[in-house]
């Protein structure tokens, strides 16, 4: 803990002496140079530090949320003051007084963050602490911008390896059609219609409230919009094909690198076992190395967060915020819609009883909600399934395909997604071009649900083939942890309640079973 406060208190002198280089950049004064405002966050990290060390644990947690319902506080004031021009009439002390609060309180969270050693935690505090550098330090905030963009460079040359292994082994790995039989096909069925309706309802929501309408693109960034010309419905399809698959993956071509998995992952299913099976096997090493990968690369993401914010709010101001707000409802909402009008009549057409399968997913959805990863509650949602009815081996089956081919959370979200950062860039998409992105997005989102924000892999990829900037994403970046938490959920709805509806259409659905007596949730 005594590092972590070393650490803030050299943050803060670093933050001090880039003051000078902020007030010289803005071409003030020499005698200005030595204001007390330019002190504070030197000050105010090293007290939130050495206050948070001298504090016993327990008691530590309890501030740190009196302190934390304070910082919004402000927080929620500055903006506000920033974005509507309210005027107050607060004195310049108390002006004072909260943009000293504000940086006290984020030297205790940052602090805090060694005590937590957790990455969503970090990714928060960085997201807090990029948005007040940017604010107060704006030309410092937009040198920050390389390591957001280092942080989506090591993103980017995951894409093409995952998509490929993914697809490959979720198709070679799960279709021996003598061994599946009748419950593949009926899930595959399930899985693509659900995440369809997930799809255009994430369509739906985001041209409804235009969350990427108004941002402000600053003129440092419009050399990076790409012209997108209309393109003839045999220039779409042409596109569709690669003429080279090493210059697909070099060019980061999801839909051509997606359309040669699928066929080579058809291809090895023709092939006899024996020459079947190292191929699998390959494809089965190199998806699970590409998700340590990505683990890996998500370690820098509290640096990348907190770069992209400082850029963003540096380079474009506290405004941005606004529909990043505006993104961040959207998404809750269409979720809670689809769940709404997709899974809960689906619940009540096969008579499932709601309550005890509410009772029965708290945990692993709770799981699912803490980590933002689907994989980390799979064992327990399987079980979960098993206690109320669902047979083991239907849940064996379903869950972990549902895992590569029903992700209605991330679906919904890429859809979102994808049409929010046309919308930032200004950029208009036709009916149809959003149709092709809802195609693209059913079979590139397949396979991403082991990693925490691994659909972030997806929405460069999508966009890079749509001739879509990557700006825009860095804005996205900044809230990516807050809905990956809610899409992640969902996604451990969607196949506890597909393994339901696959064991009832079996008619198999047993909730007196003895495997669902041996097993209390």
């Amino acid at each position: 803990m005594l590092i972590a406060v070393i650490c803030i208190f050299l943050l803060a002198i670093l933050l001090n002496v880039l003051g000078f280089f902020e007030v010289v950049a803005a071409g003030k004064e020499s005698n200005e140079l030595l204001s007390l405002k330019d002190y504070i966050p030197l000050y105010a990290l090293a007290i939130g530090g050495f206050f948070l060390y001298l504090l016993p644990k327990k008691l530590s947690a309890i501030i740190f949320g009196i302190l934390l319902i304070s910082f919004l506080s402000f927080s929620a004031y500055l903006f506000l003051n920033v974005q509507f021009n309210w005027n107050i009439g607060l004195s310049p002390e108390i002006d004072l007084l909260f943009y000293t609060l504000r940086w006290v309180m984020l030297g205790f969270i940052v602090c805090y963050g060694f005590i937590k050693r957790t990455l969503t935690f970090w990714i928060l505090a960085a997201l807090f602490l990029g948005i007040s550098i940017g604010h107060d330090f704006p030309f410092f905030g937009q040198s920050l911008q390389i390591f957001s963009q280092i942080f989506l460079k090591m993103i980017k040359v995951i894409i093409a390896p995952l998509l490929f292994a993914t697809l490959v082994y979720g198709i070679a790995g799960h279709s021996d059609i003598k061994q599946v039989g009748r419950m593949g096909w009926k899930s595959l069925l399930y899985f693509e219609i659900v995440t369809t309706f997930a799809l255009f309802i994430g369509l739906a929501a985001i041209n409804i409230s235009r969350a990427g309408v108004g941002i402000e693109q600053a003129d440092a960034v419009s050399h990076d919009i790409p012209k997108v010309e209309p393109q003839t419905a045999k220039e779409v399809i042409l596109h569709i094909f690669p003429d080279s698959i090493v210059k697909s993956m070099a060019g980061g071509d999801v839909l051509q690198i997606v359309i040669f998995s699928v066929f080579f992952g058809i291809a090895l299913i023709m092939v006899p076992m024996a020459q079947r099976k190292p191929l699998i096997n390959l494809t089965e090493s190199l998806s699970e190395t590409m998700f340590k990968f990505t683990n890996l690369v998500m370690y820098f993401a509290p640096i990348g967060v907190g770069a992209a914010m400082a850029y963003t709010v540096g380079h474009m101001g506290l405004g941005v915020l606004v529909n990043l707000f505006h993104l961040l409802i959207t998404l809750y909402i269409a979720l809670i819609v689809f769940m709404l009008i997709v899974l809960l009549p689906i619940a009540l057409i096969i008579k499932l009883p709601i309550k005890k399968f509410i009772q029965a997913i708290a945990e692993p959805v709770s799981i699912a909600f803490a980590t933002t990863s689907s994989e980390a509650a799979l064992p327990r949602a399987m079980e979960a399934m098993v206690s109320i009815g669902v047979p083991r081996k239907i849940v064996a089956f379903v869950m972990p395909t549902g895992y590569s081919f029903n992700l209605d959370g991330t679906t919904l979200y890429l859809a979102l997604a994808s049409v929010f950062v046309a919308q930032a860039a200004n950029i208009h998409l036709s009916f149809g071009h959003q149709l092709v992105i809802v195609f693209t997005l059913m079979l590139t989102s397949k396979g991403v649900a082991g990693v925490p924000r691994a659909s972030l892999v997806i929405l460069l990829g999508t966009a890079a083939s749509f001739g879509l900037p990557t700006w825009p994403i860095f804005i996205i970046l900044g809230i990516d942890e807050l809905m990956d938490m809610a899409r992640t959920s969902v996604n451990v709805i969607g196949n506890c309640l597909a393994s339901v509806v696959i064991a009832k259409w079996e008619g198999e659905f047993d909730p007196n079973s003895v495997e669902a007596k041996e097993i209390e949730i």
